[in-house]
């Protein structure tokens, strides 16, 4: 409840009726039956029984909606690539065809295509494409969307990427954290040269985080992309600027790549197919949350299942994002991720909730949001729903009623 004295309005806004989930606790979803939310200067300061509200409602607020259904926090999408240039549906019939990645890449597609892609369009056009993928998740009730980059694989173009990010946020009116993704697959120009690459790619994040668009480093620490060692070298450089690291690790196989983002004291690491019990355990000492990513194991017909059980049995915080990215998963809804989670992962619909709001969070390094709560950020979606368990059973569908970020709505 508010300790806004009782002086006239006190709420920019109170939503009456609704249910809340509010994740507001260890176990459950904190339900509040015929509740009251109410928020001013775009922070929570009311989130409990509507019978508790200090006054007449009208009295209190300058808008009053009466309201059915129930009402979560904003979802937070902690994990995409939604900025990038064309797409590769072809290559998804081909491989459905049969066709090999290598095969694919020789015909000139793969990530290259869309590297190639990305770095031929201007800013401008790179926004035009970009943002319809964003609005796409926000209608779905995103309010906070992680952006990498790691389609440009050069300086230039991976600053507009980044640059095209911030503005995605500015056009929406939401928060896009932005996260450098030099280290994301070996250009052409370096063929055969990754250390010479790297080093380019840690003389670059200084010029990009001395221009405010980085909020995070990540890389992809795997076979196909870089090892420890090389992934290290990045990761000591985003520590020289005091910025947080995230890791795409143990997708295909396991290099230890979990554990090397929790040394760092990662946010997250993203994936964690192979991930070892050690690593697990690594993760949990140092608070790193294991960022789940179904989408991807969805269209790759993945068959290892991340240590899901390790992870409730250590503690591990589970989130739950859409990985979107022309490649690997085209996937423009965070609810319907959360469905796969349950569906591939056997995460309970109350577990994937929280993955994707709550432990979301936290992988973003975020503080102010993912729970209803007084003093937290006015980030909210209204469902039309009569359980939460139905944002993950409906696959497909507009559940969202109404989308407000900091208390505005979208």
């Amino acid at each position: 409840m508010s300790n806004v004295p009782f002086d006239g309005p006190i709420f920019d806004g109170l939503i009456l009726g609704a249910h809340l989930a509010t994740l507001d606790g260890a176990n459950g979803y904190g339900e509040i039956a015929d509740a009251a939310l109410g928020w001013r200067d775009g922070v929570l300061t009311f989130v409990g029984p509507r019978s508790q509200l200090p006054g007449a409602p009208d009295a209190l607020a300058r808008e009053v909606i009466e309201a059915d259904g129930w009402i979560t926090p904003g979802l937070v999408d902690c994990h995409t690539h939604l900025v990038f240039a064309g797409e590769r549906a072809r290559e998804f019939e081909m491989r459905l065809q049969g066709a090999s990645y290598e095969a694919i890449a020789r015909a000139g597609g793969g990530i290259v295509s869309t590297v190639r892609a990305t770095r031929e369009a201007d800013e401008a056009e790179l926004l035009r494409q970009s943002l319809p993928r964003a609005r796409a998740l926000l209608a779905d009730g995103a309010t906070t969307l992680e952006i990498k980059s790691g389609y440009g694989l050069d300086f230039a173009n991976e600053r507009k990427m980044l640059r095209v990010a911030r503005q995605v946020g500015e056009a929406l009116g939401i928060t896009v954290r932005t996260t450098y993704l030099g280290a994301h697959a070996l250009p052409p120009e370096f063929k055969d040269r990754a250390e010479d690459y790297i080093t380019a790619v840690c003389e670059w994040l200084p010029r990009l985080h001395a221009e405010g668009l980085v909020d995070a480093v990540d890389a992809f620490c795997e076979g196909i992309g870089f090892s420890p060692a090389q992934t290290r070298r990045v990761f000591d450089a985003a520590r020289a600027l005091g910025l947080p690291v995230k890791l795409h690790a143990d997708q295909l196989s396991d290099l230890g790549g979990a554990a090397l983002a929790a040394e760092f004291d990662g946010l997250s690491a993203d994936h964690v197919e192979y991930t070892s019990l050690d690593s697990v355990r690594t993760m949990a000492a140092h608070g790193t949350v294991a960022v789940l990513l179904p989408g991807a194991f969805h269209v790759l017909r993945e068959t290892k299942l991340p240590p899901l059980q390790a992870f409730r049995d250590n503690g591990v915080a589970m989130a739950v994002a859409t990985d979107c990215n022309p490649g690997t998963s085209p996937l423009l809804s965070l609810r319907q991720a959360m469905q796969l989670a349950c569906t591939h992962f056997r995460l309970t619909p109350e577990e994937a909730l929280r993955g994707a709001t709550q432990h979301a969070s936290r992988a973003l390094g975020l503080h102010d949001r993912g729970v209803l709560r007084v003093g937290m950020r006015a980030d909210f979606v209204h469902w039309n729903v009569g359980h939460p368990a139905e944002l993950c059973y409906w696959l497909g569908g507009q559940l969202a009623h109404g989308i407000y970020a900091g208390g505005r709505r979208l």
